[in-house]
């Protein structure tokens, strides 16, 4: 039957609109070849003629008795109004938040929290086959576990989605159910260290944005070790990315990492009275935002189940005395007012992290210069002493972090060979925002190579495996985002230009971009917005994006001046000396126990030259990419609708991924 034959009186179809994304009407009369008008009849009864100068004809509508599967591909038409339609449907009338696409499972967000994930349920779902029961995130986790117990092979389990779409409840919720399915028969009881990583990681890597009260700000692949009878026995996590430009700044409506706060409402407690700290809004890099509570959200009590994990994992009360010092000592740096030497809040960074206020003082505003004859100490505009400052604290930050994830990993190590694993990712979703900077460009890199791998292992292998066989079979013409990320990670792409540029010390922003238009002109997916010459926009696979320059080339340079660098490293206070020593330790946790680093080690191509972000962030997604082909993926989308979300809604509800 040609498809036009299906245009017929009364059958239904979907049209854009501007407010509902894609509105529902019935057609007039039967549409015939060569008609210029297709006449239609909107739900709410206005007549709609739709007119035939563009050739696509509007998607149809899935008969009512459809409407509500379980499974997206039972649908006789999919595609995205189709697609949206069954998942509101299915939440708004049964309050049902999870469906199937073929092996994929789908969950819509409630943004409350719903009574389905109890050890009832969780039992029930334990040794059953995946289509045998409803559509459940424990469904995923146990066909996972069943094939890694069955065919012995690597499993991994994909999180993916949107920013607030939620990704991170999710992967704790597969994490938690190979903890219950698999207990440990030691008395180590390492399934419960793995779970109490949770509050941890997301104190320290967590933020309030305006889509998600707590989001991800970074990326976690948490591979589960098992041994041999499918018990767990340690997991290891890898981290990628860490937005470190949000300890220093923060956007409207949006906070700090959550520990700030919890540190600060605690700060009359007699543990925390030595970090002299007062009210989150006190502090510069703890109210940018605005207002610095979460409703609904107690940080003094989420402070109490931070400790409470920390010394869940093995990790001794010094350590989190220190861990506690540098943070608040990160805070005091934020509120040093440049050139005034007698600032009690230099006082206190100085006194927190056993450094001289001298040296901070002198280096914060000057810098030493070679020249051919001699060095000399200039002072610097006070400008660029404040990036000094800030570019300081972001550092401190950014060690801190890979060294309480470095801790972790050591604590969850446990004596036992590992026979096999399954990794849960929760890396962040797609962003788009009113302003998107180096951030976003490194999140949206990163899940093109996502989307890049689902599609080789969905479409791809799929149809190779179908002709091999010589199984009839009809190609599929997927969408190939291959083009992006050549047009990223390429010679002569976005980021090779990027690195070059910084490699000029008096590269900047405007001239890298100006590269850009001068190389990348021609390439349909790269353009140079009409009304601006500071930014550039990326067709990716879900939404075209623009992004500002500015910024990108001291975010991908990650430098700080060796003078400050040398200060902190005579620091009286080991664990700050230790973060800023030449040499690093290979991936050594606690007792001398090895763990992976967080972060893959990329060798710059010559002595000379520092490694950026921008290369450091890419061999990363590389072994990233290796680890996850070479095991079985399962995949969960996550998704948010309007009606689910719509305070947190910020924008476009419909979403085009495959």
């Amino acid at each position: 039957m040609a498809l036009s034959e299906l245009y017929t009186k009364y059958n239904r179809v979907w049209i854009p609109d501007a407010e509902h994304v894609w509105k529902s009407a019935e057609i007039l009369r039967d549409f015939k070849p060569g008609d210029e008008a297709l006449e239609l009849q909107l739900d709410d009864g206005m007549v709609y003629p739709l007119d035939k100068s563009s050739p696509q004809l509007p998607h149809l509508r899935n008969p009512d008795i459809l409407v509500g599967e379980n499974d997206l591909t039972a649908l006789s038409y999919l595609h995205e109004p189709a697609v949206l339609h069954n998942l509101k449907v299915r939440f708004v009338e049964s309050n049902i938040i999870y469906s199937y696409c073929g092996i994929i499972l789908v969950a819509v967000n409630p943004y409350k929290q719903l009574h389905i994930y109890g050890d009832a349920v969780l039992q029930a779902y334990s040794g059953q086959n995946m289509g045998a029961m409803d559509p459940h995130i424990f469904a995923v986790a146990e066909e996972a576990y069943k094939q890694m117990a069955r065919n012995n092979k690597n499993q991994s389990v994909i999180v993916s989605g949107e920013s607030g779409a939620g990704k991170t409840v999710s992967a704790r919720y597969v994490m938690r159910y190979f903890a219950m399915v698999s207990k440990s028969s030691s008395k180590t009881h390492v399934e419960d260290k793995v779970l109490a990583s949770n509050p941890i990681t997301e104190a320290i890597g967590n933020a309030k944005t305006t889509r998600n009260d707590n989001s991800s700000r970074f990326g976690k692949y948490t591979e589960i070790s098992f041994d041999r009878r499918y018990q767990i026995i340690g997991a290891n996590m890898r981290t990628y990315l860490m937005e470190k430009s949000r300890v220093v700044s923060q956007s409207e409506n949006e906070r700090n990492y959550h520990i700030f706060y919890q540190m600060c409402a605690c700060a009359e407690q007699s543990e925390f009275k030595s970090l002299r700290l007062c009210d989150a809004d006190e502090f510069r890099y703890t109210c940018m935002g605005g207002e610095t509570g979460i409703e609904g959200v107690d940080d003094r009590k989420d402070m109490e189940e931070t400790r409470r994990t920390f010394s869940l994992l093995g990790l001794t009360e010094d350590f989190q005395s220190d861990v506690f010092k540098v943070l608040a000592g990160i805070l005091h740096l934020g509120n040093v007012e440049i050139r005034n030497s007698s600032d009690q809040h230099l006082a206190a960074f100085c006194d927190l992290l056993g450094v001289s206020p001298d040296g901070v003082t002198r280096w914060l505003c000057h810098r030493r210069i070679a020249m051919v004859a001699e060095t000399v100490v200039k002072a610097v505009p006070s400008e660029r002493a404040v990036n000094s400052r800030d570019a300081l604290a972001k550092q401190i930050y950014a060690h801190l972090f890979d060294c309480v994830i470095q801790k972790i990993n050591a604590a969850l190590q446990v004596p036992g060979k590992q026979h096999s694993f399954i990794g849960v990712l929760d890396i962040y979703g797609f962003e788009t925002f009113d302003i998107n900077s180096f951030e976003q460009f490194c999140i949206n890199y990163a899940n093109e190579k996502l989307q890049h791998q689902f599609n080789l292992h969905v479409f791809k292998l799929e149809q190779d495996e179908y002709m091999k066989e010589d199984i009839p079979w009809t190609l599929i013409d997927f969408y190939d985002n291959q083009p992006v990320i050549d047009l990223i990670e390429a010679k002569m792409g976005i980021l090779d230009l990027l690195n070059e540029e910084c490699l000029f010390p008096q590269g900047t922003d405007q001239n890298w971009l100006q590269k850009l238009y001068n190389y990348l002109v021609d390439n349909p997916l790269f353009e140079k917005p009409r009304m601006s010459n500071k930014a550039f926009i990326i067709q990716h696979f879900a939404d075209k994006v623009e992004y500002q320059c500015r910024g990108f080339l001291e975010k991908n340079r990650d430098a700080l001046y060796e003078e400050l660098v040398d200060t902190m490293r005579t620091s009286k206070f080991p664990l700050l000396a230790n973060f800023f020593l030449e040499v690093e330790p290979e991936g050594l946790g606690t007792n001398g126990i090895k763990v992976r680093p967080a972060q893959p080690r990329v060798k710059p191509a010559n002595k000379n030259h520092r490694t950026t972000v921008g290369e450091k962030f890419s061999s990363s997604l590389y072994l990233l990419m290796e680890t996850l082909n070479a095991t079985t993926p399962h995949y969960v989308r996550m998704w948010w609708l309007i009606s689910a979300n719509e305070e947190k809604q910020t924008s476009h509800s419909s979403q085009s991924y495959t």
